[in-house]
């Protein structure tokens, strides 16, 4: 350890510095530094928090972290706009929810989470529709521009002819397959 704090002073060190200089610290205080073990400070003890993995932490927890955050975005920003969005697709006469498209809205970006259509109702302009809807609240709540990702196995072409643009992609399972994320000025 003091060898390689001594090589770092070394590089530090501008030729011809005063020995005070902060650019030239003098080597025999910096080599005393790094021998002297510095005093523990003094902070009243108390148990470490536990640390908790799971797949299921439900809705209250994600609420705690959600919240949480939100308060954090709003102190920060004093903008306080945040709102889940969905546009559902219901079935005639049961009211069954079939598909559709959920996301949200936060600090003027409007953000796209789940999109599903079944496949006897794709093709036929209905995707499209659901993705106007969402873009038409997004803009009608102060959106300026919109974000997702999709996997390249699922709908980057779909997105692309509704005007989205990729920005990125990040390579995923299985192999040759990528999320590649989009954005779209509203």
């Amino acid at each position: 350890m003091v060898r390689l704090i001594t090589r770092y002073l070394r590089r530090c060190t501008v030729p011809g510095a005063h020995a005070a200089s902060p650019l030239a610290p003098p080597a025999d205080a910096a080599l005393a530094m790094a021998r002297t073990p510095s005093p523990a400070p003094d902070l009243p003890s108390r148990p470490a928090p536990e640390l908790v993995l799971t797949d299921a932490p439900g809705p209250s927890a994600t609420a705690v972290i959600s919240d949480a955050l939100d308060r954090f975005n709003t102190g920060i920003t004093g903008i306080d706009d945040r709102l889940p969005l969905a546009v559902l697709v219901r079935a005639p006469g049961t009211r069954r929810i079939l598909g559709g498209l959920t996301g949200r809205t936060s600090l003027g970006l409007l953000f796209i989470d789940l999109f599903h259509l079944p496949p006897e109702l794709r093709g036929s302009g209905l995707g499209s529709a659901i993705l106007r809807r969402a873009e038409e609240e997004g803009r009608a709540r102060g959106c300026r521009s919109a974000v997702l990702y999709t996997i390249s196995f699922q709908a980057p072409g779909f997105y692309e002819r509704n005007g989205w643009r990729r920005m990125g992609e990040v390579p995923c399972m299985p192999a040759g397959t990528s999320r590649v994320f989009m954005t779209k000025e509203l």
